[in-house]
């Protein structure tokens, strides 16, 4: 059984957070009246739509073999699309059930 150097993994790990490129738009709380719920359900699927499409895009210049492909940085788009495509699915679930409890009720 190996030792791991606990110091060692965490500067690798703060190195690499620190390259991790942040979305140009970050979801943050607005202010009532400023933006709407169907604006922001439109913004999240485009976002998911741009994730899946990157991830396409590397993946098949992988599979071509194209010079600076990279397969780590294909897989993390990958499992980044696949992470986004899940929470998406999940917030529809709720969605969909907050909308049979509603019309459910009695009025």
């Amino acid at each position: 059984m190996t030792q791991i150097d606990v110091n060692n993994l965490l500067s690798q790990m703060r190195q690499l957070s620190s390259q991790v490129k942040l979305p140009e738009q970050s979801f943050t709380a607005a202010a009532p009246g400023q933006t709407d719920f169907s604006s922001l359900l439109k913004q999240s699927i485009a976002a998911v739509g741009d994730t899946q499409m990157e991830a396409g895009r590397l993946a098949a210049g992988f599979e071509r073999g194209d010079p600076g492909a990279d397969l780590g940085r294909t897989m993390v788009a990958v499992q980044k699309a696949d992470l986004s495509l899940n929470t998406l699915t999940q917030v529809r679930n709720k969605l969909v059930d907050a909308y049979k409890d509603i019309m459910n009720m009695p009025v």
